[in-house]
């Protein structure tokens, strides 16, 4: 039974692949729907702020602001200090299957009582639950994010594109992975560099991460699982569940960043 078991798995294994692999040369091709512009380049609208400490649209100290027509992380008014007020710009509404492109850079600015993995470090989330139903006094979404590093020592590598799993798990080489992060294959860059991203997400089948239209992660199943995510409400991670959709965020960790040529198009 057990080998008649694994056959059947290594069988359905494959024949994911196969259709995995089609749908990305679908994306490629731009066959499936137009791309739309997630952001106007002249304000928030159509985006919602959740901040760790306050409440969902509460956009505390003008964390998130538009600068010369991109969106910009930006720290110039906490007089308080850093206090872990991890953030999230969460767009108006849920993906499941998406190719989502953008470009990012990193700016000098970072607030030293921030964690010092949060140097030159950043990203995007996504299949996260709505940001009306984060708790005031929930540290990080359940969801997965599309990690932005950049280089923080000279010569030592430290890649981006990753993928780090807050309340959920994917599998990775056809195994569920324990890890919160898997790197990427991607080359380091330096923090004033643009970066272009791309995030291409079937479902809870697969996503892939590319970096400068090269492709550096793949990995399949995203489900609520896992550790990291605090003081969420127990009705959104109930761990097993599927991630076939949810709502795409853009981070704040204590790191200056700005984005921009934010635009999406979903695959059917």
């Amino acid at each position: 039974m057990f080998k008649k078991t694994l056959l059947a798995f290594i069988i359905g294994s494959i024949l994911i692949s196969c259709d995995s692999e089609k749908k990305v040369s679908q994306s490629a091709d731009s066959t499936n729907t137009e791309w739309m512009d997630m952001f106007n380049g002249k304000d928030l609208d159509n985006w919602t702020p959740k901040i760790f400490h306050h409440e969902s649209g509460d956009n505390y100290a003008n964390t998130f602001r538009v600068v010369d027509g991109a969106i910009e992380v930006n720290y110039d008014d906490y007089n308080e200090g850093f206090n872990d007020r991890y953030g999230h710009l969460f767009y108006k509404q849920s993906y499941s299957s998406f190719h989502m492109t953008w470009e990012y850079r990193f700016t000098e600015q970072w607030l030293k009582d921030a964690a010092s993995y949060t140097y030159r470090n950043s990203g995007v989330m996504f299949h996260s639950q709505a940001p009306e139903t984060i708790l005031k006094e929930q540290d990080w979404p359940v969801s997965v994010e599309w990690q932005m590093l950049a280089e923080e020592k000279e010569g030592v590598a430290r890649p981006t594109g990753n993928m780090c799993s807050p309340g959920t798990d994917v599998y990775f080489e056809g195994k569920k992975d324990p890890r919160h992060c898997i790197n990427s294959t991607s080359p380091t860059f330096k923090w004033d560099q643009w970066v272009k991203a791309d995030l291409i997400v079937y479902g809870d089948s697969l996503v892939i991460h590319m970096v400068n239209d090269v492709e550096v992660l793949r990995y399949s199943l995203p489900q609520v699982g896992g550790g990291v995510a605090k003081g969420f409400d127990p009705i959104y991670k109930v761990d097993g569940t599927p991630l076939t959709q949810g709502y795409i965020g853009l981070q704040s960790e204590g790191q200056g960043v700005i984005f921009k040529n934010l635009k999406i198009k979903e695959l059917l």
